[in-house]
């Protein structure tokens, strides 16, 4: 299998705040997550792996780890907020929703079929759990800015994370959200690039350069880190520091190095899998891939 490639990124050898125990929960939860995106697409017949496979960990650690949410409760007032730019990765969220009885597990097995309110793309309308119906790519930060200013208003301390796209950076509507962001000293929000280096057309940088990241946010106004997107124990750290930062004015910015289809060797060199369905005898093999993986 292909090495991560993120090395280069801020990363955590050791466990500091988050346990040995936890942090092979979280892996876990991040094999389930891509386990069930392959179930769930082969039911669909087309899908987008690879754009799941590369936040497979943020997904986990968020869920698992960060975000004050209660179980069987999606509406509860207090939680805290998750919106998706990338909302084609809606099928590695779905699971994680059920799994927190969010709604019914057995919705899962009717995936995009006639009538059935989980779709390519998550609808806070008809999916308990989805706080923000996404799409169309560059929404969601602005949406995140709304829920970040309607928190302070009503004097309720929850904390907004915004998952976006690295291909999404090309959006102007993303940066008009970050200079109101900084404006308005949203400091519980909190922006989360997977920075996977490709979109649908190709490779990010070669569609329209969107480097330096880390200093146009900074100029921006806006705090940012720096870490290795798979790394699950960096990333419960480096959450669990902004999220107890509760004095932080300016909002902050993670930026996740990630691997596009990470775990199946031959997704994580082919961008072509931005959408795509693997045939009967390809799913068996990248179930192997990804259980050989967590060895």
């Amino acid at each position: 299998m292909a090495s991560s490639g993120a090395s280069q990124w801020p990363s955590n050898s050791g466990n500091d705040g988050i346990s040995d125990e936890q942090a092979a929960r979280l892996r876990e939860r991040a094999r389930f997550v891509r386990l069930e995106t392959i179930r769930l697409i082969s039911i669909a017949k087309v899908g987008h792996y690879s754009s799941v496979f590369s936040c497979a960990e943020i997904f986990s650690t968020l869920y698992y780890d960060t975000m004050r949410i209660r179980r069987g409760e999606p509406g509860w007032p207090e939680r805290d907020r998750f919106l998706m730019g990338k909302g084609h990765a809606a099928v590695g969220q779905f699971p994680i929703l059920a799994d927190l009885d969010f709604f019914d597990r057995s919705w899962l097995d009717d995936y995009t079929r006639l009538g059935s309110p989980l779709g390519d793309h998550p609808d806070m309308r008809k999916v308990p759990g989805v706080d923000f119906s996404s799409g169309s790519i560059g929404h969601a930060l602005s949406n995140g800015v709304g829920m970040a200013l309607g928190g302070r208003f009503h004097g309720k301390d929850f904390n907004v994370f915004v998952l976006l796209g690295d291909g999404e950076m090309q959006e102007g509507q993303v940066w008009e959200a970050a200079i109101s962001a900084a404006t308005h000293r949203l400091g519980r929000l909190v922006a989360i690039v997977d920075r996977n280096g490709y979109q649908l057309d190709g490779k990010v940088d070669d569609v329209a350069a969107v480097e330096p990241l880390d200093e146009k946010w900074r100029a921006f106004g806006w705090e940012v880190h720096e870490v290795d997107g798979h790394d699950v124990v960096a990333l419960a750290n480096l959450l669990r520091k902004v999220k107890a930062d509760t004095g932080r004015e300016k909002p902050c910015c993670i930026i996740a190095k990630t691997l596009k289809g990470k775990g199946i060797d031959y997704m994580e060199t082919e961008p072509g899998w931005h959408l795509g369905y693997l045939a009967p005898e390809d799913e068996a093999r990248a179930r192997e891939m990804i259980l050989e993986g967590a060895k």
